[in-house]
């Protein structure tokens, strides 16, 4: 019998409970944010649709090491006490379907639904090429050569 390791176990558990499909909506504590940047730490900075001023959320010690958000991702937060620059804790990652289902219940900011019209667009037109994915600069572009290969063709073909 082959035991998973207890992370491995864990980490299915921690993210089953972060995507997870239950489309409750938001609590009247909860509101939905959108990471403009991740600060380190395990800390990101968000935007908020009713505050004018971006502030940091902290990610849960459970979800450390097994989720990541990314600028742009939209995550519902919950306010914690003693936050003075950290005023809330990520409760959930949102996803499209939540996105959906958030604005069809009329809970969605109305400050984010252009910002998520534009995604979706840019989504589907991009979704059959690669061309839109960023390369990774921290690895060094590797050229293919192809002249060794046509050389030992064309000597083989004369033979």
């Amino acid at each position: 019998m082959i035991m998973s390791h207890p992370n491995t176990t864990r980490r299915k558990h921690v993210l089953k409970e972060m995507m997870e499909d239950d489309y409750a909506l938001p609590t009247e504590q909860q509101q939905i944010v959108r990471v403009i940047s991740s600060r380190g730490n395990n800390l990101h900075e968000v935007e908020s649709a009713t505050e004018a001023d971006n502030f940091l959320v902290s990610m849960p010690n459970k979800f450390r090491k097994n989720v990541w958000v990314k600028r742009g991702d939209f995550i519902l937060v919950e306010p914690i006490e003693e936050g003075d620059k950290v005023k809330a804790e990520i409760c959930k990652i949102l996803t499209p379907e939540h996105i959906k289902e958030y604005t069809k219940a009329g809970v969605w900011p109305q400050q984010f639904a252009k910002k998520t019209e534009q995604s979706e667009q840019s989504d589907n037109s991009d979704s059959d090429s690669d061309d839109s994915l960023t390369p990774n600069t921290n690895r060094p572009q590797q050229q293919e050569e192809e002249t060794e290969d046509s050389e030992t063709e064309e000597s083989s073909a004369e033979d």
